[in-house]
């Protein structure tokens, strides 16, 4: 019986010990009610700031504003000499459009490609091991309604490739780099694309 009287008389009565376990339980919701106060103070006048102006998605369709992939789809993408041109312009085609018959032209993008072969692992021979396809494209975007240059830039692609004995592996390696740099070439170009039709629209 001693034990038990010298522990619920610990620190105050035993009254004041269930007060303040209480308090102890209320603590956490006050905090609760504080932090919910505070972010209402706070991020309400920097949501009603954004209005019209304020965040949206790329593609989004608000009130009635050309979706950016409609744009996109209205984009004149120019004829790129060579191989490595032809597949960079398929697959931008491909990405604004997926491959469907094009709107009305509002803009022209023209596109302008450098190739290159940076050579690694090379032996003492003097023989490269591996090799990495290069490729720069310069563009600029034209609007047609009266033909001034509203956007340019250089967009680039790296993709490595295997060196091997066979010529037929070379040129199979090689040309898979180059289908890999178009393609992150025309990525990135449809990425900053979007991004200018999104906020011009």
């Amino acid at each position: 019986m001693w034990s038990f009287r010298a522990h619920q008389g610990f620190g105050t009565n035993g009254r004041s010990a269930q007060s303040t376990g209480a308090t102890g339980l209320r603590a956490p919701a006050r905090l609760t009610r504080w932090a919910a106060l505070f972010a209402a103070v706070m991020i309400g006048p920097l949501l009603a700031a954004c209005g019209d102006s304020g965040f949206r998605p790329v593609h989004a369709d608000l009130g009635g504003v050309t979706p950016t992939s409609q744009k996109l789809a209205s984009l004149s993408i120019a004829p790129i000499p060579g191989r490595v041109g032809q597949q960079l312009r398929n697959e931008l085609i491909f990405q604004a459009n997926g491959g469907a018959d094009p709107l009305t032209p509002e803009y022209r993008l023209d596109i302008a490609i450098r190739e290159g072969i940076t050579s690694t692992l090379v032996r003492q021979t003097g023989d490269a091991r591996g090799q990495v396809y290069n490729l720069d494209a310069k563009f600029k975007v034209t609007r047609l309604s009266d033909k001034k240059v509203v956007l340019s830039g250089t967009s680039f692609g790296r993709a490595g490739f295997e060196r091997f004995d066979s010529i037929y592996s070379n040129v199979r390696a090689r040309r898979d780099a180059e289908d890999r740099a178009a393609k992150t070439v025309a990525v990135d170009m449809k990425a900053r694309l979007a991004a200018f039709l999104a906020a011009s629209a």
